[in-house]
């Protein structure tokens, strides 16, 4: 589709055809309707937000279709908004008569269209209708070589096509387009509840993030800043990265949760043994998470461990862990992943360049850390702290960063 995709700027679109992720239609009737009208208050939201003007947003069975006279730019936006599987500018044709259709589609195959290229028709119907898919697509491409096969040089391909005429044919409505650009797909965000993602400013923190909200989960950011053992340009990357991860949630609160830690690990490492000093760590943010959960109405924590990862996230140090949330969930969208697929993620959202700036490692981080820890080790060492008081000092030293 390469040189159609080129030519097709030119083209004055009017509509923008908006497909469900697959998911959406597994759900009932009732159900689907509620996440349908979350997708659409969010389209709307995302297009007021970068200033795209719209009209109507027609909903018709397993579609959305929008009038916009910025079509090509509406479509790269709503590419990212969670729920759609795909969108495709388009030019709407008035009435779903045969004919009609035909004469748009070769209006369309005249602009796209270039020399030498191959071409194929491809059609879905929704609704009765007096003529089949396949007529559409005989007499489309009839008429394409009648008009412009010898001039340009036209072939038809139906497996690897340069340009694909696409026609969307629902009851009495119908639209021609030749590009069909990906969205992310998943669930609307917004029809799960919100989750606190304890954001370290890394990959590994961002890409989980991301991953929830696909399946519909607001985000609360909560990072802690970990000065002195850690420098300055960490929180800009963190709150760099709560950014990025904003741009994907339009309609939710840019905000960012920032804890001074420095006064925590200072009395981990002063009182408790070095080599537990990331674990001791890990659940006491556990446990500051859990409040904030409780502020917030969370229905769980996630974070972007991963088996094997770092010495603290072996399936021993994991269900220690583990043992220090007390109310909420920990989920850990990441377990199975290896770096490689992070990363490759990381990119795909924007946040890679973010992440892997290179940042002062944590200067509190042991040299040879608990890799098999026990928990019976662990609340020994937490009997020397006062574990209500360091964290009732987290939560009343929380700041609130809008992004």
């Amino acid at each position: 589709m390469g040189v159609g995709k080129v030519l097709s700027e030119h083209v004055a679109f009017d509509s923008v055809v908006v497909r469900f992720g697959g998911e959406l239609w597994l759900k009932k009737t009732w159900t689907r309707r509620r996440y349908v009208r979350c997708l659409i208050e969010n389209m709307k939201r995302v297009l007021k937000r970068y200033n795209v003007e719209f009209g109507e947003v027609m909903r018709r069975r397993g579609r959305l279709f929008l009038r916009t006279t910025s079509a090509v730019e509406a479509a790269s936006r709503l590419s990212r908004v969670f729920g759609i599987s795909s969108v495709s500018p388009a030019l709407e044709v008035g009435s779903n008569k045969l004919e009609d259709v035909v004469d748009k589609c070769v209006f369309l195959a005249s602009r796209v269209l270039g020399e030498g290229n191959s071409f194929a028709v491809r059609c879905r119907r929704v609704g009765e209708h007096p003529y089949s898919s396949r007529d559409v697509c005989r007499e489309v491409g009839r008429r394409v070589l009648d008009e412009f096969g010898e001039t340009r040089s036209l072939t038809v391909d139906l497996k690897h096509p340069n340009v694909i005429l696409g026609v969307e044919v629902r009851d009495n409505e119908a639209f021609v387009f030749n590009e069909i650009v990906k969205g992310v797909g998943g669930m609307p965000l917004g029809t799960q509840g919100r989750v606190i993602c304890l954001l370290s400013g890394g990959v590994d923190s961002a890409v989980a993030g991301w991953l929830v909200m696909k399946r519909g989960c607001p985000l609360v950011p909560l990072y802690f800043n970990c000065k002195p053992y850690t420098d300055e340009i960490a929180t800009e990357r963190a709150v760099e990265i709560a950014k990025a991860l904003c741009d994907w949630a339009v309609r939710f609160p840019r905000r960012l949760h920032v804890i001074p830690y420095g006064h925590v690990l200072k009395a981990i490492v002063k009182n408790c043994p070095r080599r537990l000093t990331c674990l001791l760590c890990k659940r006491m943010m556990y446990r500051v998470a859990e409040v904030l959960a409780d502020q917030v109405r969370a229905e769980g924590i996630v974070t972007g461990e991963a088996i094997g990862e770092q010495a603290s996230q072996t399936l021993r140090n994991l269900r220690v862990l583990d043992r220090a949330a007390k109310k909420y969930p920990v989920h850990r969208p990441l377990l199975g992943f290896d770096k490689a697929e992070t990363e490759g993620l990381a990119r795909k959202i924007e946040a890679y360049k973010i992440s892997a700036r290179n940042v002062q490692g944590c200067k509190a981080a042991p040299h040879k850390p608990a890799t098999k820890a026990k928990l019976e080790e662990i609340e020994e060492a937490e009997a020397e702290l006062n574990i209500e008081e360091m964290v009732e000092r987290c939560v009343g030293e929380l700041k609130v960063v809008d992004l």
